[in-house]
């Protein structure tokens, strides 16, 4: 119930404006979750979301570290005589506070998503001339996450509509970890790290490996278009600001390879980890991705450094991320549409960080070499690691100094 005396409370926080910022310790490692829209899209209901939240228990999602449970766009009603917004009665009979209280008891986290503009990106009322109204209603509902969307922006200044916002949400006096979606647009990444926790780098994803599907206005990337175009931006992102290349499309149609390869990169890129499959019906691949503890280890990774593309030749690439402790990560990626090999004799190279002063010489430290997804040690890097990668298929191999045995 909205307090009587709410007009009085938000005049009070219009005065606070100049102290706000956005909340901190929110998201210190890249964001771990789930959201409805590459499934789903509008096609939502709050039996969704209940069942959602309990299949990421079931399956040992949360146990991995996911926490968050999205709902996008689609959930609206209409705005009440005072401008307030209401959930659509119909999806979601029981109300959002309810819904967020069944989200809480399973020890997950809500989030919900609005827009900058007037209206969302499928017609629904956008928070423009609301933020302050929507930021008290999200806070009494016990929302956790905001997705706050570009669309229906024309003639708005992209930093000062995504600052109100953040303002807002640091009055209402809820920790409310803010993922904007402003699709890369207006290079966020050089003016966003006070102004949300996470902020999109690219136009939306779609679930192939290598492609561009075209809207008319606007497109759709692929795995590998989306990848490529993180090219430069590494440098912007870290604990508590990260660049996000949207959600991920594990378990909605590509091979087994390719969703292996898709959570590397991503995992490797230090980016949010939403998954955007029906947790309710995966198959135990898709599991055994989502869930793999010690991939998600090198996303969680304290330091919070992305990795960087080293060395590329005829569709194999080779990327290496610092790890805390003075570990990396190493994956090599194959874009290939053949199989190909892999051989690397760590000793004749130096790696030197472009952006970040991280650097290591293998002449000079001897790393054990254990690889992720196949679990198991191998030798460490005095021996050439000679093997074989399958077409759209990743290597990953973590990298740990001997020396700390």
């Amino acid at each position: 119930m909205i307090r009587t005396n709410t007009y009085i409370f938000l005049a009070l926080l219009l005065s606070l404006n100049s102290f706000a910022q956005k909340s901190e310790d929110l998201a210190d490692t890249p964001p771990m979750g789930w959201n409805t829209w590459n499934t789903f899209a509008c096609d939502i209901n709050e039996n969704l979301i209940k069942e959602t939240a309990d299949a990421m228990v079931a399956s040992g999602m949360k146990d991995a570290g996911y926490e968050y449970v999205i709902i996008d766009d689609c959930w609206h009603g209409e705005r009440d005589e005072r401008g307030f917004i209401q959930v659509d009665p119909e999806r979601f009979p029981s109300g959002m506070k309810t819904l967020a209280d069944y989200v809480h008891s399973k020890g997950l986290k809500l989030g919900i998503y609005s827009d900058a503009g007037t209206e969302t990106c499928a017609g629904e009322p956008g928070s423009r001339g609301y933020e302050y109204q929507d930021a008290i209603t999200y806070a009494e509902w016990g929302i956790d996450y905001l997705k706050y969307d570009w669309c229906n922006t024309e003639n708005i200044n992209p930093i000062g509509a995504y600052s109100t916002m953040r303002d807002a949400l640091y009055s209402a006096g809820r920790p409310i970890l803010f993922a904007m979606c402003e699709w890369g647009d207006n290079q966020p990444w050089e003016w966003a790290e006070d102004v949300a926790h996470t902020w999109r780098t690219t136009g939306d994803i779609y679930n192939c490996w290598d492609c561009e599907e075209d809207h008319g206005d606007w497109s759709s990337w692929g795995v590998l278009k989306i990848l490529d175009m993180q090219e430069g931006l590494r440098k912007y992102a870290g604990p508590g600001h990260w660049n996000d290349p949207d959600m991920m499309e594990v378990g909605n149609g590509m091979t087994t390879s390719e969703d292996r390869a898709h959570f590397t990169m991503w995992s490797m890129l230090a980016a949010p980890l939403i998954a955007g499959n029906d947790l309710r019906e995966m198959s135990p691949e898709t599991v055994d991705i989502l869930t793999n503890e010690k991939m998600i280890a090198i996303n969680q990774d304290s330091l919070g450094v992305q990795a960087f593309k080293y060395n590329t030749e005829d569709g194999l690439e080779t990327w290496f991320k610092p790890l805390s402790n003075g570990e990396w990560a190493v994956t090599f990626l194959n874009r290939a549409d053949e199989e190909k090999n892999v051989e690397f004799d760590w000793e004749k190279h130096k790696i030197q960080d472009p952006d970040f002063d991280y650097a290591v010489d293998f002449n000079e430290t001897t790393f054990k070499v254990e690889d992720i997804w196949r679990d198991k040690n191998l030798k460490d890097t005095d021996k050439k690691l000679k093997a074989r990668i399958s077409p759209h298929d990743v290597l990953t191999f973590r990298l740990s100094p001997k020396e700390l045995e």
